[in-house]
């Protein structure tokens, strides 16, 4: 990939001035569920696949350089055969409930991701797939209670780690199923 990564400061920067009314940790789960779910980012704009309101009518050419980074980087991220994908959340560094929460908002924005992507693929899904989609559920409906810091901090990992998983495993599955063989000869 050429240009440089984006990370979750620079997301949630443009997301303010968008003024979209989600959270970047949000928007980047809903982009990955939709991804994930087999949908493509077409001619629409981020914002228009998502069924997002923003309150700016058109994005700046920066801001929607950021949009267009963002689909390429999440579509390549999932897809990556190293496993390199991550969602983006804010860094280590932030207080953990910040991160924690941050972490269910991602859930609950890729599972509306994943349902806009349409059923056809979901009434297919594996046993697993559907267990995941399950857990994911249940993170998107969390609230936490912390005591011990480093207890927290491990949960946390854990659940951080199950999110990546899920969310490649499900690309795999119903994104991987829509791609086209190019090897094959009609």
């Amino acid at each position: 990939m050429t240009s440089e990564l984006i990370g979750y400061d620079e997301l949630d920067d443009a997301v303010a001035r968008l003024q979209l009314g989600v959270q970047a940790s949000d928007l980047h789960g809903s982009l990955c569920g939709f991804l994930a779910g087999g949908g493509r980012v077409g001619r629409q704009s981020l914002i228009e696949t998502l069924h997002l309101d923003a309150e700016l009518a058109t994005p700046s050419a920066p801001d929607q350089a950021v949009l267009d980074r963002l689909v390429r980087q999440s579509g390549a991220e999932l897809d990556d055969p190293e496993l390199g994908f991550e969602p983006l959340l804010p860094a280590d560094d932030r207080p953990l409930q910040e991160r924690a929460e941050a972490l269910v908002d991602w859930c609950r924005g890729f599972l509306g991701g994943f349902g806009l992507a349409g059923a056809e693929a979901h009434a297919k899904l594996s046993d697993e797939a559907q267990e995941i989609l399950r857990d994911l559920g249940t993170i998107a409906a969390s609230s936490f209670d912390f005591g011990d810091e480093g207890e927290d901090e491990d949960a946390l990992i854990e659940v951080h780690e199950f999110v990546r998983m899920g969310a490649m495993l499900l690309f795999a599955e119903c994104a991987g199923r829509n791609k086209p063989d190019s090897d094959t000869v009609h």
